[in-house]
């Protein structure tokens, strides 16, 4: 039976009209700005690194608080959320998280995966969105460290036995170290060609899913690593792109602070054509803007500094045009307390500093997009300063004081600046 033009034409029509349809799905950039059901796309998140693990019925695990969190950041308008795919290595290692996800190259901790799954199931549900960063350059999940080890150069260094600026030298050999790539990239290659257990749906197909991140925090950590860090990072972005034509990629960068201060090779890894937006963070504690006993007083000073910080980036972005994503910036609680209840003044006006510069931006369409506070502590309740096995766990990770930079489900004052900003949001998307 012959097929009329027509017919054909309209068969044509409804075969794009689907694919249009699936790829409105995701999240996606046009002309420098990010775009989800056909609508621009500003938003609020928040970081959940333990996501996948909470999300497990192993070690860890407590799907039960998974879902109450979930609840509680939708009510709120959160829908972003920045997620660790997985710890690498051996348990038992103080400052390291736990349970991991590989346990070597290729062996792999099938309760993570499943927890992953579930997660992003979840997720899917509530129309969250989750940015899922495979790699990290700090000791806290593995990372650069677990990958030299098996790539043939020894027991590498741990910040809390040797001091960071030792700590930092061993890993710039990362940068440079061909065979520590291949096992990273294996691990892409593996986690990006996964089949969701309980959805049924491939990970390069789920639209839960907006971004897949390089790393946390990805460094040269000197200058000679440069630019070898620049062809990896290149490298990485081009193999993720290869495995995944839905889902945007990204870095992960601090932006230039993770760029050894060199504002050209921030400008010169955004500008790859694998890299779809742009990342910052930003952490005026620990760059030494604010004193930890003049958190309130010293606020106006980080205010300043983070406005500077972010311009110098967003003028990049505009050249470059390309979105900007503020994904990581966090305040002590006053006093440095770290308990629960303990005044957060100086937080408070910290993050709505840092919401107003976002929300004036988006008024005007710009490419500062969003931003994901660090962390969400929820209905967790730290037992200890120093996270233990068995611990709830917290915004702040193994190494960090439990409820340092936590966002809990009680500090009231914190959750309404959040609730008052994605209601103004909303009214740009």
């Amino acid at each position: 039976m012959k097929i009329t033009m027509k017919i054909k034409l309209l068969l044509m029509a409804l075969v794009m009209s689907m694919d249009m349809t699936a790829q409105s799905k995701f999240v996606t950039v046009s002309d420098g700005h990010f775009m989800r059901d056909g609508r621009p796309y500003y938003y609020v998140g928040t970081n959940l690194w333990y996501g996948a693990i909470l999300g497990s019925e192993g070690q860890g695990g407590d799907r039960k608080r998974l879902g109450h969190e979930l609840d509680a950041m939708k009510r709120m308008g959160i829908d972003n959320l920045r997620v660790l795919v997985g710890s690498d290595g051996e348990r038992g290692v103080t400052t390291k998280v736990e349970p991991t996800l590989q346990v070597r190259p290729g062996v792999y901790n099938d309760t993570i995966l499943a927890g992953l799954d579930y997660l992003l199931m979840e997720m899917g549900r509530r129309g969250m969105v989750a940015v899922l960063y495979l790699n990290n350059s700090w000791e806290w999940s593995g990372g650069y460290g677990f990958y030299l080890e098996h790539a043939g150069l020894g027991r590498q260094p741990r910040p809390d036995d040797v001091g960071y600026p030792a700590f930092m030298q061993a890993m710039a050999k990362y940068a440079d170290c061909k065979k520590a790539h291949q096992l990273f990239y294996d691990y892409v290659r593996f986690i990006l060609g996964r089949t969701n257990r309980y959805t049924g749906l491939k990970y390069t197909d789920d639209p839960a899913i907006m971004s897949w991140q390089i790393g946390n925090e990805p460094r040269a950590f000197s200058t000679d690593a440069l630019p070898a860090f620049e062809r990896w990072i290149a490298e990485a972005a081009a193999l993720i792109r290869q495995l995944d034509a839905n889902h945007l990629v990204s870095i992960g960068s601090e932006g230039s602070w993770g760029c050894e201060n060199d504002y050209g090779v921030w400008e010169r890894i955004c500008a790859d054509k694998n890299v779809d937006y742009c990342n910052i963070h930003l952490w005026p504690y620990n760059w030494s803007w604010v004193r930890s006993d003049h958190l309130v007083e010293d606020l106006p000073r980080a205010c300043e500094n983070t406005r500077d910080y972010i311009n110098r980036h967003l003028d990049i972005c505009n050249r470059i045009n390309k979105p900007l994503v503020m994904e990581e910036f966090g305040y002590p609680r006053d006093g440095f307390q770290f308990g629960l209840g303990t005044p957060t003044e100086g937080r408070d006006g910290y993050y709505r500093y840092v919401f107003s510069l976002i929300a004036d931006n988006a008024e005007r369409g710009g490419r500062f997009a969003g931003c994901n506070f660090w962390g969400w502590g929820g209905y967790a309740q730290p037992r200890h300063e120093q996270w233990h096995v068995g611990d709830p766990y917290t915004g702040d990770p193994a190494q960090e004081a439990q409820g340092l930079n936590s966002v809990f489900i009680g500090d009231k004052s914190t959750l309404k600046v959040v609730r008052q900003q994605v209601k103004r949001m909303k009214r740009v998307r």
